[in-house]
């Protein structure tokens, strides 16, 4: 057996390779078509005009229903390695699950409304992603520690730690430069005023958006494990 069909570790694998993909090939055709800098665009103003706006839009929508699948799978585990190992409060399973979905509707929100038509919407999506997505990081992060042994290795804890660190640590000039960057426009130079704030909030926002992809890309050891199984069962309304 092919080791990304064990369990049901193809979820993360798929979500690990469409997410870095949308944001790879989108930046590629805008740089084809010349409508984004060479050197760190916002990843929104990678999709922000045809023809790229279009496959950015539907990679990323892709994306977050992957990501809601694998956050809903890694739900369920916790909640059944609970049944039998306990450690983990149901409260914070639910309240980091609940918060994973808000980052995921963040997300749909950045690929249907482009920052160039209605700003407003499109950035309050992209704050919903990353903050819900960083807080997400961390109580994952929480939980794995209250699981082990039972459910990961240690080297797994630490490193989605570490992970959730660097997002939590970039996510703040992702969202304070921001508010300094005063121009729309998506080419700059380097003598524009507020060039240094844009600059250091792409950077970190590329940070943030790839601590997310590795975040999800330690899940695959993890979704070996277990299966999940759809039940149908009748009610009798008589």
């Amino acid at each position: 057996m092919f080791w990304f069909l064990e369990g049901i570790c193809f979820l993360p694998t798929f979500l690990v390779i469409w997410s870095s993909s949308t944001f790879i090939v989108s930046y590629l055709i805008a740089l084809f078509e010349h409508d984004v800098d060479v050197i760190f665009p916002y990843i929104s103003d990678t999709g922000a005009e045809p023809p790229e706006s279009c496959v950015f839009g539907l990679m990323t929508v892709i994306t977050a229903f992957a990501g809601m699948a694998t956050m809903y799978a890694r739900y369920k585990f916790v909640e059944k390695l609970n049944e039998t190992a306990g450690g983990v409060p149901p409260v914070l399973n639910q309240a980091a699950f609940w918060i994973g979905m808000l980052s995921c509707l963040g997300m749909c929100f950045v690929a249907t409304f482009q920052e160039t038509t209605i700003t407003i919407v499109h950035d309050a999506g992209a704050l919903l992603f990353f903050v819900s997505g960083v807080l997400y990081t961390i109580l994952q992060s929480i939980i794995s520690y209250k699981a082990f042994p039972y459910g990961c290795s240690l080297a797994l804890c630490r490193m989605r730690t570490g992970i959730a660190t660097i997002a939590f640590l970039a996510v703040f000039p992702t969202v304070v430069c921001a508010v300094f960057v005063t121009q729309t426009t998506l080419h700059r130079k380097t003598e524009d005023e507020d060039y240094v704030f844009h600059l250091v909030s792409a950077v970190s926002e590329w940070i943030v958006a790839f601590s997310f992809i590795f975040f999800f890309f330690t899940y695959i050891h993890d979704f070996k494990k277990f299966t999940l199984k759809l039940r149908t069962q009748f009610v009798d309304y008589s």
